[in-house]
Parts: C-alpha cells; sequence; structure tokens
C-alpha cells in the first residue's frame, strides 16, 4: 500500500453497497478500493474480483469474514428472539427461518480461489486467519491487513505477521470488528485508539471510522496513520450498491443520529437509529451470524415495504456530510480538503 497515489482506502461494505464499480472508482483517484466478500459465496466473490479486473489495472483488496463458532448458550436463547420479532415480521409479510444451518463464510473455499488467482491485497474482519493461511497468501504475494479494536488484537495480528493493520475506532459504520461476538468493543476515540496501537505494534496503521471530511482525514493522519479507509463517506457514491432506502435515509433529517446496536445481527454495528433498534436492543442473543439470519427476511421485506424503521441502515458518525457524486471526485475533494 506504499505505492497509492492517495493514501484513502474504500472501506469493504458486505451486504451490496461495496462494489467492482466503486473499487474502480477510488483506484482511480490513486487510492485503493476493497471488495467485500462478508455474505458471498467463493464463487460469486470470484466473478466480483473478475469485474474488477476488467474495470482496473491497478491493485485492490478483498476483505473476508473470520467465521467463528457461536456459544451454546446464546443459540439456546434464538427461539424466544424469534418469537419476539414473529409479529412485527408478520406484518412486514415476512416468514422468519424456523431453523438457522451452520455457515462457516465459505471460508475454506475464499481462501483457496485467493490462493489459486490471487489479489494484492486481503484484509480481514472479524478475527484472525490461522498460521498455516497466513502464511501460503503471503507465498503467493498478497499482503494481508488485520481489523483491530483493541490493542490486544493489534497484538494478536502483529504477532501473526499482518502487513498493517485497520485500526477501528467506535466512530464507523456497520460492524465493529471485534474478535469475539460477545466481546463489548471499547469507546476510545479512534485518535486515541490510534496512539495505542502505534505504541504496541511496528505495522503501518490505516485509520478507520467517522473519517468523512478533510479535517478528520488530516487528524487521523496526524495521529500516526498511514492511510485512512472510508466506508460511510462513499454510501452516497454513484457507483455504490447502497439501497435506495439506505440513500434516502441517511438525507433524510428524521434520522438524528446514530447509534449501536446487537438487535439487527447479534453483533455490536452502528447505524442510523431507528424503531426497530429501540424495540429490540439488549433483547438479541450474542449469536452472530445467526442473529443476522433470523432478522434477513423481516430486514428484506421492511425494504421493498419501504419503512427504514425496520431496516438496518449502517452508517458511522460522519454521515452527514456524505455526498453524491463519482467516487473518483468524492475522493479527489477530500483528500484537497485534508490538505488544507
Amino acid at each position: 500500500m506504499t505505492d497509492l497515489a492517495l493514501p484513502v482506502l474504500a472501506a469493504p461494505m458486505a451486504g451490496g453497497a461495496s462494489t467492482p464499480e466503486l473499487v474502480a472508482a477510488v483506484n482511480a483517484a490513486g487510492g485503493l478500493g476493497f471488495l467485500a466478500a462478508g455474505y458471498r459465496s467463493a464463487a460469486a466473490l470470484g466473478e466480483q474480483v473478475a469485474r474488477t479486473r476488467q474495470l482496473t489495472d491497478r491493485p485492490f483488496g478483498v476483505n473476508l469474514f473470520v467465521p467463528a463458532a457461536s456459544d451454546p448458550a446464546a443459540l439456546a436463547a434464538l427461539p424466544a428472539y424469534r418469537e419476539r420479532l414473529r409479529p412485527e415480521a408478520a406484518a412486514l409479510g415476512a416468514e422468519l427461518p424456523e431453523s438457522i444451518p451452520a455457515d462457516d463464510e465459505d471460508w475454506a473455499a475464499k481462501i483457496e480461489a485467493l490462493l489459486a488467482d490471487p489479489v494484492p491485497v486481503v484484509s480481514y474482519t472479524f478475527g484472525l486467519p490461522g498460521p498455516a493461511e497466513a502464511a501460503a497468501l503471503r507465498a503467493v504475494g498478497t499482503a494481508q491487513v488485520a481489523t483491530v479494536t483493541s490493542v490486544a488484537e493489534a497484538r494478536a495480528a502483529a504477532a501473526l505477521g499482518m502487513d498493517a493493520l485497520c485500526v477501528q475506532g467506535p466512530e464507523a459504520g456497520g460492524h465493529r470488528g471485534t474478535y469475539q461476538v460477545a466481546a463489548e468493543p471499547g469507546r476510545e476515540p479512534l485518535t486515541a485508539l490510534l496512539a495505542a496501537v502505534g505504541a504496541a505494534v511496528p505495522q503501518p496503521l490505516v485509520a478507520a471510522g467517522g473519517l468523512g471530511d478533510g479535517p478528520a482525514i488530516a487528524a487521523a493522519l496526524g495521529a500516526g496513520a498511514a492511510a485512512v479507509q472510508l466506508g460511510t463517506a462513499y454510501l452516497l457514491a454513484a457507483e455504490a450498491g447502497t439501497s435506495a432506502g439506505h440513500r434516502a435515509a441517511l438525507t433524510d433529517p428524521a434520522f438524528t443520529g446514530t447509534a449501536l446496536t446487537r438487535a439487527f445481527t447479534g453483533r455490536i454495528a452502528r447505524g442510523l437509529r431507528n424503531a426497530f433498534m429501540d424495540r429490540h436492543e439488549g433483547r438479541a442473543p450474542l449469536a452472530y451470524p445467526e442473529v443476522h439470519h433470523l432478522t434477513a427476511p423481516l430486514r428484506a421485506a421492511a425494504a421493498r415495504a419501504g419503512e427504514p424503521q425496520s431496516m438496518h441502515l449502517w452508517a458511522g458518525t460522519g454521515y452527514r456530510i456524505a455526498r453524491r457524486g463519482s467516487a473518483t471526485e468524492l475522493t479527489l475533494a477530500l483528500w484537497r480538503a485534508a490538505q488544507g
């Protein structure tokens, strides 16, 4: 990542917002775009990689969700949460799954595909690869980046030989990348977390979380980051796959802020505060991805019905300054603003 014209990364946003077109547009500005492999099969990821190569000849990255088994006690609480959600789902015309099969994110197949057809960069969220997997990807020339939310996670990533660490602060939209589902992530602001991680490990740091304008980017770089990663800043970009309902909510004055919740997926995530969060916060089992799969039909039905109060509207604290337009121009404008 040291040869980037602009030290700006497009965050991998699973669920559709990250697209090959968004990757290519950020690359065209001199940054580094990431595909999101989360919630995709290995075959679907391969299609996105092929499409990205058609659109850009510059390096790009792929982000993997690291799977982990949920605690049996958390799984045992799923039926009660299903019953709690059932009336709301029925009102939206959605049927909740009565059983949820195991989901390992097609991990082994994705690793195999990335070894057979390497990409320049692979990043990890929710944990780390095994030592043999990390060594194999290193051997085919892939640089590796670990998402970390604490000094302890940073030390574990450094010990595994990660090339860089993406330090994700509490301001970030979407899931906080803690290595344990039940972990309560720290609330230390991004700049303070950067300083703490920088003092603990030697790897270059990428700052992520709430970086929606030039001053915030400049502050992160001044706090020791070698680059910044932006997600929410691109949600309204022309090339993003953000749904129509999500786009509308980001600019709707009825949404007055963001909040952290487990209600949608069982993992801590930040999104626009809505009625679903208020109704169900504190009730979701700490089971991921099982709660994600449980609520998926309800959320999809809410999107079809144009009911944002029951949708997951992931967004970081800087969502109010997200702008429409080409991601290429947005990236260049943000970098110019960061230069003062």
